[in-house]
C-alpha cells in the first residue's frame, strides 16, 4: 500500500471516529431522570416475583450518539424494595421503601435504553440484587429462607384463619413475598407477606383459579405466641398496567409451584439479565468512577500591602533553584475582594432519594 492510500485510509478512520459521540449529562439533570425512571418502570414490568422497586440514586449515565442514528443511553441505577408486591396496582411513587431495620433490599442495575421517536425504549440490562446489612439492630427482625418450614406451618395457619372469617370465597396461597422472624422474651416470632388468589374449592381440595379475573391480595401475619393476626388487603384491579416500553406479553402470575425453584433465598431477585442483541455495552460490573469526589477550589488571597517584587535575573544562575518569572505590576488603590470559595459539583453520582 503507497503512502497516499495509507493516508487516505487514516483519514477515513479518524473521520468516523469523529462522528461517534459521548455525552455525560448530570446525574441528576432531567435528561438523566427521564432515562432512569424509564428503567425502573421497565425493570418492575418484567420483575414477575416480589416486590416493586423505587429509583434511589442515579450512579451514572453516558449518552452515545452517532449522525443518522437513534442515541443509546447507558445508565447505572440504585433501586430499593417498597412494599408493593408486583401485582399491587398502585404507582411506585406512592409506595413505601422499606427501612433498614426490617433488612432492605437493593437492586444495583446497569441498563441500556434507545431512544426511538421520541420515546426510550430499553434494550438490555444486568441487575444485582442484595440484602442491606447495614445499621441492623440487636432484635430486629431478620429474613428467612422463603421455604422455612416453621414460617411457612405458620403462613398457613394464618391463611385458615383468614379464610374462616370471610364469607363465600376462599384463597389459596399464591406466593410468599417474605418471611421474618424476632427473637423475643418466650421464643421466636414470626412476620410474613403473603400473595392470595381465590380458589376453587371441592370436598375440601381448593384449587387457584388461573384467571385474570380472579380476586387476588396480600396478607401481612404476625405472630404473637399463642395467637397471631392476620390482615389481607385485596387488589383493586387484577392486571397490573403493561407499560408502553415492555417488550414481554401478559403479565405471568406467579405459581406456588415455582417456589421450590427459590429455597435457597430469603427475598426475590430482580431479572438478572437481559441482552437478546448482544449489545456488548453492559459492564462486567458496576462502574466505579462515579464514586470519586472532587475537591474544592479554594481561590488565593492577594496581599494587597505587600511591595511589589522586582524582576532579578542574575539570582537565577547562583541559585540551583528552577528560576521563577516574576511580572512586575502597580498596587491597586483598594485591596483585591476576596470571593466566597466556588464549590466543584460533580455531575455524578446524583442525589440520595432514601437512604
Amino acid at each position: 500500500m503507497n503512502r497516499l492510500s495509507i493516508t487516505v485510509v487514516l483519514g477515513l478512520l479518524a473521520l468516523g471516529c469523529a462522528q461517534l459521540g459521548n455525552r455525560q449529562p448530570g446525574c441528576d439533570s432531567p435528561e438523566a431522570e427521564e432515562a432512569a425512571f424509564a428503567a425502573q418502570d421497565y425493570l418492575n414490568a418484567q420483575h414477575a416475583h416480589g416486590y416493586k422497586y423505587a429509583l434511589n440514586r442515579i450512579e451514572d449515565i453516558k449518552i452515545l450518539t452517532k449522525p443518522n442514528a437513534d442515541d443509546i443511553y447507558i445508565v447505572e441505577v440504585d433501586l430499593l424494595e417498597t412494599d408493593c408486591h408486583v401485582l399491587d396496582p398502585t404507582p411506585v411513587a406512592n409506595c413505601t421503601v422499606r427501612p433498614k431495620a426490617l433488612t432492605s433490599v437493593e437492586g444495583d442495575c446497569d441498563v441500556v435504553l434507545k431512544r426511538v421517536g421520541g420515546v426510550l425504549t430499553v434494550t438490555a440490562f444486568k441487575c444485582k440484587t442484595e440484602e442491606s446489612t447495614e445499621d441492623l439492630c440487636l432484635g430486629c427482625p431478620t429474613l428467612l429462607p422463603l421455604n422455612d418450614t416453621k414460617a411457612l406451618n405458620f403462613v398457613h395457619a394464618s391463611l385458615a384463619t383468614f379464610n374462616n372469617n370471610t364469607v363465600n370465597t376462599t384463597y389459596s396461597l399464591l406466593e410468599v413475598g417474605r418471611m421474618s422472624t424476632q427473637i423475643v422474651s418466650g421464643g421466636p416470632r414470626y412476620l410474613a407477606e403473603y400473595v392470595i388468589v381465590e380458589a376453587n374449592c371441592t370436598d375440601e381440595v381448593c384449587v387457584p383459579l388461573n384467571d385474570v379475573t380472579a380476586s387476588r391480595g396480600i396478607c401481612t401475619a404476625k405472630d404473637f405466641g399463642a395467637a397471631h393476626t392476620v390482615d389481607c388487603k385485596m387488589f383493586s384491579v387484577m392486571v397490573p398496567p403493561q407499560d408502553a416500553n415492555s417488550t414481554g406479553g401478559s403479565h405471568v402470575f406467579p405459581s406456588t409451584q415455582n417456589m421450590t425453584r427459590k429455597h435457597v433465598l430469603r427475598h426475590h431477585k430482580l431479572t438478572a439479565l437481559h441482552d437478546p442483541h448482544a449489545t456488548g455495552l453492559l459492564s462486567s460490573e458496576s462502574a466505579s468512577e462515579s464514586a470519586e469526589v472532587v475537591s474544592v477550589a479554594t481561590p488565593a488571597v492577594v496581599n494587597a500591602t505587600a511591595p511589589a517584587p522586582t524582576a532579578d535575573t542574575s539570582s537565577a544562575s547562583i541559585s540551583g533553584e528552577v528560576p521563577v518569572a516574576v511580572v512586575k505590576r502597580d498596587v491597586p488603590d483598594t485591596p483585591a475582594t476576596v470571593t466566597d470559595p466556588v464549590l466543584l459539583i460533580a455531575p455524578c453520582p446524583g442525589r440520595v432519594r432514601f437512604f
